[in-house]
């Protein structure tokens, strides 16, 4: 019997038309879009399916992933009667593998990452900080290399070769050439509207915790893994200090990835927009099984593959 995580992506992978075809063709989908525009007093599924310039906004991409993701994952499992043994989630993907656990419901998941993206995108002023992937270097090597720069951190553990290093944009600057220098295949600058993942959240973070506050946690009915420790977290009252600490520290995505394969883990399902997480688990581990469900159709693919 297979061992299945449904994982789910970050930030970065929404696109216009993210769960459109679930909406239309499914109640489940419906429902949980619908509910997500009431909560939130606008429109989710126009949010999500028509050209707008709010769909890559923090405040508004945050919700839009997390509720695209859910509905996802609502009619997969209505569809396949397939539960996973664990969840994970790439940063922001953190909350949609909660409500897979069974630890915080859709609507406190949705209405949550709401506020979680206005206090991201308030933190710092446009221009301060920044974020770059550094390609082709191992992580320990990077860490040495920005250790004396003040300001930079790693932000992102994703898979081998690719590691994002964020922090005041002088800082990020100076450690891109430093690592050119220490023989960093790339250090590309991309294209976000915050230094996420590092210190200058700290303070969000923080807010965040004041919003989690409101929000109720129940135990995990299967464990999930936390980017900040990429450990198990099967005790509610750790949630929320994780979730507070998660905005500003970094997330062990590949490190989260090889927990799970040494637990027997042998069959990974991406659910949400994209393939960015099954991309990076041919470069951690091409014997496992990666697979993603983003347009209904997949259902049936990924129903095929696993003989259910």
């Amino acid at each position: 019997m297979s061992k299945i995580a449904f994982i789910f992506p970050g930030q970065g992978a929404q696109i216009c038309g993210m769960g459109q075809d679930f909406y239309e063709q499914t109640e489940t989908a419906k429902e949980i879009f619908d509910k997500a525009s009431e909560i939130l007093g606008f429109s989710m599924p126009e949010l999500c399916f028509e050209k707008n310039d709010r769909l890559d906004i923090t405040e508004y991409t945050q919700p839009a992933m997390v509720t695209a993701s859910i509905a996802m994952m609502k009619v997969f499992m209505e569809r396949t009667g397939i539960t996973p043994s664990v969840a994970a989630g790439l940063s922001l993907g953190e909350y949609p593998a909660m409500a897979a656990a069974g630890v915080m419901s859709a609507e406190d998941a949705i209405r949550t990452v709401r506020q979680r993206g206005i206090l991201m995108q308030e933190a710092v002023p446009a221009g301060v900080g920044a974020m770059s992937a550094v390609l082709a270097m191992d992580g320990e090597k990077i860490e040495e290399v920005i250790a004396p720069i003040d300001g930079v951190q790693i932000a992102n553990y994703n898979c081998p070769g690719q590691i994002v290093i964020s922090g005041k944009k002088e800082a990020v600057d100076e450690a891109a050439v430093k690592l050119k220098e220490a023989g960093a295949k790339r250090v590309l600058p991309l294209n976000v509207s915050g230094p996420f993942h590092s210190s200058l959240l700290e303070e969000a973070g923080e807010k965040l915790g004041e919003v989690l506050a409101q929000v109720e946690v129940h135990t995990p009915v299967i464990p999930y893994i936390a980017n900040v420790t990429a450990g198990y977290v099967t005790d509610a009252g750790d949630v929320k200090p994780l979730l507070i600490k998660q905005v500003s520290s970094s997330v062990r995505w590949e490190q989260s990835i090889r927990r799970m394969l040494e637990d027997g883990v042998d069959t990974f399902i991406e659910i949400g927009p994209g393939r960015t997480l099954t991309g990076f688990m041919k470069k951690i581990d091409r014997n496992a099984k990666a697979m993603n469900i983003e347009k209904l159709e997949d259902i049936e693919k990924v129903k095929e593959a696993l003989g259910c």
